[in-house]
């Protein structure tokens, strides 16, 4: 274009045929594409009831396990052990593990190689509508307490700490 305006009697440089043409080109579109997940992100999707993504999380969740195939088995593996969880239905956890060790996923594979070290007792709490989750959190709730009070007294007063906040309940 700088020779065809010379050509016409043009007596300005190419620099400024140059940047008077900049101003009038259209900003190039930018390459966005939407930030890619952290793993807080993916583990929290992965983790959480189907129900409870929002609906710009279920799109995103949806693409990312078409691209990962791992992924997708980690996924029906996390919710298959969450549906035991919820259901009460510990007596699919054999086939669970053997699930689990033919996708051969190393993170869920340890985890389902930890269950079976004490199957009973994990089909047992899968299945029981009882559980120690009462017992568990006061055993967390005296350790809180000793710890507010670590160095600065005895025995005595964490035991009367305790009593009293049992009382208050």
């Amino acid at each position: 274009m700088f020779r065809e305006v010379k050509a016409l009697g043009y007596t300005g440089s190419y620099s400024n045929v140059r940047d008077h043409l900049q101003r009038h080109r259209p900003a190039p579109a930018p390459l966005s594409s939407p930030p890619a997940p952290t793993v807080r992100e993916v583990t929290g999707w992965l983790t959480r009831h189907p129900d409870s993504l929002t609906e710009d999380e279920r799109p995103r969740l949806k693409a990312l396990l078409e691209r990962c195939p791992e992924l997708r088995d980690a996924c029906d593996h996390v919710r298959g052990f969450a549906t035991m969880l919820t259901q009460l239905t510990g007596h699919d956890l054999p086939r669970w593990i053997s699930e689990v060790r033919a996708s051969d996923l190393p993170g869920i594979s340890s985890f389902a190689h930890g269950l079976e070290q004490d199957l009973d007792a994990v089909v047992q709490g899968l299945t029981s509508p009882w559980n120690s989750g009462p017992v568990e959190g006061r055993v967390n709730h005296i350790k809180m307490i000793k710890r507010q009070m670590f160095g600065r007294a005895g025995l005595p007063l964490l035991r009367k700490r305790v009593l009293l906040t049992t009382a208050g309940r």
